[in-house]
């Protein structure tokens, strides 16, 4: 020990002594020490191991002193982070209570039930579905636009419905809502209505709803009852139409040379005069009209006018004719209970044909020029019927929204039509006659059997 050390060292110190003469004297005792000496020294030893004790007794408190501050500085700082992750709950809630407003009426939410959704608070009565207003109940609901919604009523707004059958449209496999649409109409119904037999209008192509009647033709085809307020059934009705179709020709500087018969035919007698003709052009899945070159013998259709509960249209007649062939065209045929607005354009288009034979344009046109300039002047036609609408007797009428939507269907289905003669033919004539003109367009057919570009 340090102390031990300081001692023996101190032994070993010198010590002088004086004399009575004043004459200075040092002796040194043969062991390092005299009498006097040995006493000092003694004396020093016993108050350096005294004052060293006394030290070592003064370290050992201040370490237990600084040994306590320092635990009690630890638990005092234990206890401060105990207290910061206390979960406090009860303050919490009451705090959070008073600084959260209801997002339906804006008032504090106090104590008791309360909502937590679309990331905001709500009093139990102020989560109203947006449509019927009535509060939400339950774990489930529905939200479009921020808004939320009961199932249900989500379901009646928003998921469509068939306008055939006036179900729900089931999902299919993968979940997801499947409907078909109409292109023009937007008639919307499932899928299976496609299989399942749902007969269709033969003149505006929508579906039959379940709670509509279609009229059926005797020929298997249906109409509905909007196309049938202006259904042309014989070939007797159809002669005010006609002429109305020559004096839109002669209107353009383009009168016939010649009359030409035209008949109301059935589907079957139509389809058949098609395959005894050697020309011509059809893509639809139905022949409507046919301008006939050879001669033939036609079942024409007229009808004895009692029309009942069960036959509004009267019963229907078929009489056979022999159609002999005087000039290039025999005779023009349209399927009958056609709309008046569809039967005029088929009639337009037919007499389009007889119209370039009869006047020496080449025999053997491009399809996609002839079928093409044809659908130009039924579009024409179509276009002109903007004024009143007339019966299946000729008597004009004042139009109806019927009417004006008939019209633009029509003259949809030759524009949007997809087929390389009728569609793309039709939009090319088109471009021709309102870049060139009627008359400059018809002059270039002529002459090179093409489109004018």
């Amino acid at each position: 020990m340090k102390w031990l050390s300081k001692i023996f060292k101190g032994s070993n110190h010198r010590v002088s002594y004086g004399d009575d003469q004043g004459r200075d004297t040092t002796t040194t005792s043969r062991d390092g020490r005299n009498k006097g000496a040995e006493k000092t020294v003694g004396d020093d030893l016993d108050h350096a191991i005294a004052l060293s004790l006394s030290e070592e007794d003064h370290k050992n408190e201040r370490r237990e002193h600084s040994d306590y501050d320092e635990e009690l500085a630890r638990a005092v700082q234990a206890s401060l982070d105990i207290t910061d992750r206390l979960p406090s709950s009860s303050t919490v809630r009451e705090s959070s209570l008073g600084l959260h407003r209801c997002a339906g009426c804006n008032k504090e939410i106090g104590p008791g039930r309360f909502l937590s959704c679309m990331g905001a608070m709500w009093h139990p009565q102020c989560f109203c579905c947006h449509a019927c207003k009535q509060p939400i109940s339950g774990t489930e609901f529905a939200v479009s636009g921020n808004e939320p919604y009961h199932k249900d009523c989500y379901r009646e707004l928003y998921h469509p419905r068939c306008e055939v059958c006036h179900n729900f449209i089931p999902p299919n496999s993968a979940r997801l809502i499947e409907y078909r649409a109409h292109p023009f109409w937007g008639q919307k119904y499932c899928p299976a209505h496609e299989e399942d037999g749902t007969p269709r209008c033969c003149s505006c192509e929508r579906m039959e709803p379940r709670d509509a009647r279609y009229i059926g033709l005797d020929d298997g085809r249906k109409l509905c009852l909007e196309c049938l307020d202006t259904a042309v059934m014989d070939t007797h009705e159809c002669q005010p139409l006609y002429h109305e179709i020559q004096d839109f020709y002669e209107g353009m500087n383009m009168k016939m040379p010649q009359p030409i018969p035209m008949l109301l035919v059935e589907r079957q007698a139509l389809n058949e005069a098609r395959q005894n003709e050697k020309d011509g052009s059809h893509h639809l899945p139905e022949t409507r009209g046919l301008c006939l070159s050879e001669e033939q013998t036609i079942s024409t259709v007229y009808r004895r006018p009692r029309p009942s509960r069960h036959i509004p249209f009267g019963e229907m007649r078929t009489e056979s004719m022999k159609l002999t062939r005087h000039c290039e065209v025999t005779a023009i045929l349209v399927l009958f209970g056609l709309p008046r607005l569809l039967s005029g354009s088929i009639l337009a288009h037919e007499l389009m044909h007889a119209w370039l034979r009869l006047n020496g344009f080449p025999h053997l046109l491009d399809p996609v020029v002839e079928e093409g300039i044809c659908q130009v002047i039924a579009h024409m036609w179509l276009d002109s019927q903007i004024g009143s609408s007339s019966s299946s007797t000729g008597k004009s009428k004042p139009k109806s929204f019927n009417h004006d939507r008939l019209r633009e269907f029509f003259l949809h289905q030759i524009a949007m039509d997809s087929s390389p003669a009728y569609g793309q033919g039709f939009r090319t004539g088109h471009q021709a006659v309102v870049q060139f003109g009627l008359k400059r367009t018809l002059d270039h057919i002529k002459l090179t059997g093409s489109f004018p570009v």
